[in-house]
């Protein structure tokens, strides 16, 4: 067998409007080969383990055509000198003060143990032992850059860093075409803001608001009052219609709000910048308050294991309905039909010729030959592992996003993910840090690594800071092409190109991108419908099946088998769909068409 047999299908690399693109083909019953260069799904979107960033590292080293410029840091304490242990822990605790030694240090007004007590008296004192609310608590174990790789598998590091917003367009995908089931999910626990030279956890919801010791009670009213208005800001056009030309920082100067509701506003509720119309703040105002509450306090959720999982669930639709996949295998060129100027088929590396009636591909996979007026922008990107939290509370599983604004006039705004171990993205008593924004320098360190300073403690920096400190760091650059335009390209009508990774914090780009070229691919067809339960299926030869014999009737000789097998089919399509819920306080999409996900029992 080899490919060159699987003709007459739609021939698409891989992406998340790639892999969307190709489970919806496949789910209406078109021919789908999916094919990609690497050696892992996802493309730009992709997650890896800590050794398989590494990996991904060096490969850019050599070769740097889709990311641009790789910067490496590791630092000096916690990777260059592998014996020296970087201590993983709460700034209270007496084992990460300088002068700490290997014993627990007491707590004041508890009298030391002596050294020289006999048995008898260490009997005495294991008997008034105190209890366990007055116990001193254990220091954390020491990090070191060994032990990271030692467990690196317990990292799943994205290559791009975004949210689901809980009514944004890629949920109400997997709620409708029933991939939800091959992925679980967390709520964002908060929403964070860093001002006046510290971090300030922003209240979102009504209970926040009232809630919330930042805000005076004059400043509640005021915040609702403002809240209330976007909900539904369309029918009170009177409010805005005077600014409409203006930016939307000058609209809210002129509500009366406080210059720390601005704040709040403007950066961690709309999350725009200064200079946006008045519409768009508004409407992005309103988005963000009708996603509260859906599954939590806050608007966002973040899958299990990485973003990368998104993409690989819609492979794995695909794959169900008969998609193939080969991974590190190329297309060398394309065979266009001379009269119509189509692609005919796509030549491999192989030297294979392979039919297509379509093919899809990603925009860094286009040779600068077939670019016209394609000036990307860059994306600035840092990932960090830290010790502890940015923002330390009474529980450490806190998932936060935390919008920094700009450091100098005229710097970019800088959003930064913080996620903690229960998300499975990294190992325990360390925090995955993921920093985002446009490029303005064309160097992600030059971009990010002033907020890394204010933040955050590294060995680099002499003066002592309360801030995390951070482990190791990574600093790179991606291309953004989500504003180019299809006639930038030089390719024929059935060639479609899917732009990279956007800056924007949801993925709605991404997939109204994969429904407009399904709608060019297949225009009278259903856009992702439900994917049918296992126990629904009805495999090629079986007829409807009626009502089974009673438990005293004889089950009738003919077909017998036959049913046999389908309901032993049945039975583990059940366990498979179950296998997928009980995970903890995680939230899993239930897999009924329109039906919204809710959160998963301890049971």
């Amino acid at each position: 067998w080899t490919l060159a047999t699987y003709t007459s299908c739609s021939c698409i690399i891989l992406g998340l409007s790639e892999s969307v693109i190709a489970a919806a083909c496949s789910r209406v019953g078109q021919r789908v080969l999916h094919v990609d260069r690497r050696n892992y799904y996802a493309g730009n979107w992709a997650s890896f383990t800590f050794n398989g960033l590494l990996s991904w590292i060096e490969e850019y080293k050599v070769s740097l055509a889709v990311f641009g410029e790789v910067e490496r840091c590791l630092l000096e304490s916690s990777s260059v000198e592998e014996e020296e242990p970087v201590v993983a822990g709460d700034e209270a605790s007496p084992a990460s003060r300088p002068d700490a030694g290997a014993e627990q240090t007491q707590p004041e007004g508890q009298e030391r143990e002596m050294p020289s007590q006999t048995e008898e008296t260490q009997g005495e004192a294991q008997q008034a032992s105190p209890s366990p609310a007055e116990r001193q608590p254990e220091p954390k174990k020491k990090i070191t850059y060994t032990k990271i790789v030692k467990e690196g598998r317990r990292f799943n590091i994205d290559l791009v860093s975004k949210l689901m917003f809980s009514r944004g367009s890629l949920v109400d995908l997997l709620i409708k075409s029933n991939v939800s089931r091959y992925a679980e999910f967390k709520n964002v626990t908060r929403i964070l803001t860093y001002r006046n030279g510290k971090v300030e956890q922003v209240p979102c919801s009504r209970a926040d608001v009232f809630g919330s010791k930042q805000l005076t009670v004059v400043e509640k009213r005021m915040l609702m009052k403002f809240l209330t208005f976007c909900l539904d800001f369309e029918q009170h056009q009177e409010e805005y219609q005077d600014f409409s030309e203006h930016s939307f920082w000058d609209f809210l100067q002129t509500k009366k709000l406080t210059e720390n509701l601005q704040h709040f506003i403007l950066h961690s509720i709309a999350m725009v910048i200064p200079e946006v119309g008045t519409v768009e703040g508004l409407r992005a105002t309103q988005h963000f308050l009708r996603c509260l509450g859906r599954y939590g306090n806050t608007p966002f959720l973040f899958p299990l294991y990485g973003l990368g999982e998104i993409p690989q669930c819609f492979c794995r639709m695909c794959a169900v309905f008969g998609g193939i996949y080969c991974l590190r295998h190329s297309v060398q060129c394309l065979v266009l039909d001379k009269e119509s100027g189509k692609c005919k088929a796509v030549i491999d590396t192989h030297g294979q010729r392979i039919s297509c009636s379509h093919f899809v591909v990603e925009d860094g996979y286009i040779g600068a030959d077939q670019r016209k007026n394609t000036d990307s922008r860059q994306i600035s990107r840092a990932v960090l592992i830290t010790d502890r939290s940015i923002l330390p509370s009474d529980s450490e599983q806190q998932i936060s996003l935390v919008t920094v604004p700009p450091v100098e006039p005229g710097g970019p705004l800088v959003r930064i993910i913080e996620l903690c171990s229960s998300t499975m993205t990294c190992m325990l008593d360390t925090y995955l840090v993921h920093l985002t924004c446009s490029s303005a320098s064309g160097s992600a360190q030059e971009d990010l690594a002033p907020v890394v300073s204010r933040l955050f403690h590294t060995p680099a920096r002499e003066e002592e800071s309360r801030g995390p400190t951070v482990l190791w760091a990574l600093y790179f650059n991606m291309r953004d092409t989500s504003a180019v335009d299809r006639s930038s390209y030089d390719l024929p009508s059935n060639v479609h190109v899917c732009a990279s990774p956007d800056t924007a914090l949801g993925s709605d780009h991404s997939i109204k991108l994969a429904e407009a070229v399904f709608r060019q691919l297949l225009p009278d067809e259903e856009f992702c419908p439900p994917a049918p339960n296992p126990e629904d299926i009805i495999y090629d030869g079986d007829g409807p099946q009626g009502e089974g014999p009673g438990f005293e009737e004889a089950a009738p000789a003919e077909g017998a088998g036959a049913q046999g097998g389908e309901s032993t089919g049945r039975q583990e399509g059940k366990e498979a769909v179950g296998a997928t819920k009980g995970a903890g306080d995680s939230v899993t999409p239930e897999t009924g068409a329109g039906d919204e996900p809710s959160p998963t029992s301890d049971e």
